[in-house]
């Protein structure tokens, strides 16, 4: 076999001085990902119970390294919130973005309906996020779901 043209080890040293030299290259600008979102008042009831709560962070099971348990318990605990403020049957909470999201409970409105009917539309609302507009779209297409973009 040949050989591997590496360059020379570096020992621990050596290394963090090199990542930190290329990692001073990097320039922090400003992000304008979100197109609209901006600072939020959370109530401190749900930074408490909700967001600060360890219990949502921390694997507690031998067989779940990760936050995942805490992620899923979260979400029930939030979709059975929605259901009994809103009074309705069911609610659908996601860790998806925005837009996935969004396509998401398109799909669901339409697996709800079932195959009754012929009227396969769903309407947006021209006012939602270019980013969503563009997912339901690609998503829509698939399914034979014609999007109507408008005015509300």
């Amino acid at each position: 076999p040949k050989a591997l043209n590496l360059e020379p080890a570096l020992t621990e040293s050596e290394a963090l001085k090199r990542i930190k030299s290329m990692s001073d290259k990097n320039k922090v600008m400003k992000s304008y990902i979100g197109m609209g979102y901006y600072d939020t008042i959370v109530p401190t009831v749900i930074l408490r119970n909700m967001l600060e709560n360890p219990g949502w962070y921390t694997a507690y099971t031998p067989y779940q390294a990760e936050i995942a348990q805490g992620r899923l318990e979260m979400l029930l605990n939030f979709q059975t919130l929605c259901s009994d403020l809103t009074g309705l049957p069911m609610s659908v909470a996601s860790l998806l973005d925005e837009s996935t999201a969004a396509a998401e409970a398109m799909q669901m409105c339409f697996s709800l309906k079932g195959k009754k009917g012929k009227k396969n539309k769903f309407f947006i609302s021209k006012d939602v996020h270019p980013q969503t507009i563009a997912l339901i779209q690609t998503r829509s297409g698939v399914l034979g779901i014609d999007v109507v973009v408008g005015d509300h």
